[in-house]
């Protein structure tokens, strides 16, 4: 055979088994989409249908939560261009300073600090008792790292320099709120009381970390959470650890999934903890709604501090919320409809989740309190890593109302 005969035989060998191996990934692919959906699925949660449990998934009743693509766009193209990282987002910084704070063992018997860590995770000190929201300290967002979102502020705790946790709160399974690693490390160090909503604990126990799972609407006790009897009296020779205290599971719109197929398997919630220095608000990851939600926090009395998150609202130029997260406008309407006396914004500025720049959702923040006539240390931005000496409950005053459209929609 010649030299340039050799050659083709050799081409059309590789290309047979260029041709046999798309075949064969094509064949995966086909056979993925019938194999992969059913084996990513999973079974948190049973029990008898409910006003937002249908037998098999949790759903909102005030609404489905509706995802659509930027308009213009397909949801398949949308989705390929956040992949490849070419969405037109606006630039965030690579890393963000961040100094970390050291907090105190415990607030005073009354007191309460709250320190913002990043992300939806705070530490706040109440009445002798330390608690963390949905904590999270690992780089990546994801089931897959260093794929996924990553966090471009540091905590601002080092785990080293948290004092220990007696209670934690998670308000849903999605990796950015249920991170197995860090709730791991805590488990094995403060053997902390664990309490989230209906289904995630059983993602916990597979990890070997155990909880109490709630129902909207039902609650626990911290007597009964380290094992005393619902009626038990409380009496704490030192306040330091003591378990009075009260979480209620709460309704908020939002929506779950870890694997893509167990899509609402498991619930989601706010939290309502009642303590001796004053009750706090976690409103967790939420949508709008009917915003109706917000009524079962406050027929528990006045709520000293409200963590509601502010940022992920905006999937293309000029939008103001998604069906799965409240903008700042609607942080100060959830706000204001709380009757909250000191709110701090979170969900903003740690892991780029969405289309806002890293500062708009605070900047835009401090304009709509303007609107609504609210001064701005009632619900002002923290540094990560900063604390705030909660203060006592008081009337939020009204001052004069100023809205600048112009500087809104001036903010990307």
């Amino acid at each position: 055979m010649t030299g340039m005969g050799a050659g083709m035989a050799r081409a059309v060998a590789m290309m047979m088994a260029v041709g046999v191996a798309l075949l064969f990934l094509l064949i995966a692919a086909c056979l993925a989409t019938v194999i992969v959906p059913p084996f990513l699925d999973r079974i948190y949660y049973e029990g008898p249908a409910s006003r937002h449990y249908d037998g098999a998934r949790f759903f909102n009743p005030d609404g489905a939560i509706d995802m659509p693509a930027p308009p213009g766009t397909s949801r398949q193209g949308f989705i390929a261009r956040w992949l490849l990282g070419n969405d037109d987002r606006p630039a965030w910084p690579d890393a963000v300073a961040v100094k970390p704070a050291r907090p105190a063992p415990f607030a005073a018997p009354r007191g309460m600090v709250a320190t913002w860590v990043g992300h939806a995770t705070v530490l706040v000190q109440a009445a002798g008792i330390n608690i963390l929201t949905d904590p999270i300290w690992s780089d990546h967002a994801s089931p897959f790292p260093p794929l996924g979102p990553k966090r471009v502020a540091e905590p601002g705790i080092r785990m080293k320099d948290l004092p220990r946790i007696d209670l934690i709160v998670i308000s849903h399974n999605h990796y950015d709120h249920l991170d197995i690693p860090t709730l791991k490390a805590l488990w094995q160090r403060d053997r902390p009381r664990i309490v989230t909503s209906l289904g995630n604990d059983t993602i916990l126990k597979a990890n070997g970390i155990p909880s109490v799972a709630l129902d909207w609407g039902q609650s626990v006790t911290g007597a009964q959470l380290n094992g005393l009897v619902p009626e038990a009296v409380i009496q704490c020779e030192n306040y330091e650890h003591c378990p009075d205290y009260r979480v209620h599971a709460t309704r908020n719109h939002h929506w779950s999934s870890r694997w893509f197929t167990d899509r609402n398997r498991a619930l989601w919630s706010s939290f309502l903890i009642e303590t001796r220095a004053g009750n706090i608000y976690f409103a967790g990851d939420t949508g709008a709604g009917d915003m109706g939600w917000t009524g079962d926090a406050t027929r528990f009395g006045p709520i000293r501090l409200a963590l509601i998150p502010i940022g992920a609202f905006r999937f293309w130029p000029g939008q103001m919320e998604s069906d799965a997260h409240i903008g700042p406008r609607r942080a100060v309407e959830l706000f204001e409809r709380l009757g909250a006396s000191t709110a701090i914004p979170i969900h903003w500025g740690t892991f780029r989740l969405s289309y806002e720049k890293r500062d708009t959702p605070p900047r835009m923040l401090e304009q709509y309190l303007r609107c609504a006539g609210i001064e701005r240390k009632r619900f002002a931005p923290v540094r990560i890593g900063q604390s705030l000496l909660v203060p006592n409950v008081s009337p939020v005053p009204r001052g004069p109302r100023h809205c600048d459209q112009r500087a809104i929609d001036a903010l990307e």
